[in-house]
């Protein structure tokens, strides 16, 4: 007498299980280092803001008739107004004609340090 019986066999539920433990291991680490990028790649672009933010301050002094500016003074200025949000950490540091801003956080994960320099026009 044949029953007619539904559901899986030990074998196909073990072949799932291999598949789904092989996409795994291999999605994993891709998502990591997805994630990983992406935080570089916001620092880089809060360090490109930063940039610009130094370039408008120097036209905009440029423009007024106040004369040229001073390294220290766009830095201040970019300091004092540098609200890119709390999810980085940044930092400034006049080094004699140009701006050096390194980001070494972004949503409270560590990354490694990125940095980028505005020049100062000459």
């Amino acid at each position: 007498m044949l029953r007619n019986e539904k559901g899986f066999t030990l074998i196909e539920i073990i072949a799932v299980l291999v598949i789904l433990g092989i996409l795994a291991a291999i999605a994993i680490p891709r998502y990591i280092s997805m994630m990983d990028q992406s935080r570089i790649s916001a620092a880089q672009a809060a360090i490109a803001e930063l940039k610009a933010r130094s370039s408008n301050y120097y036209a905009s002094q440029m423009l007024s008739g106040a004369g040229p500016t001073t390294p220290t003074a766009v830095l201040n200025s970019i300091q004092a107004n540098s609200n890119v949000g709390s999810d980085f950490a940044l930092s400034e540091s006049a080094n004699g004609s140009d701006i050096v801003i390194t980001v070494t956080t972004v949503k409270n994960n560590s990354i490694p340090s990125t940095s980028g320099t505005w020049y100062y026009p000459t």
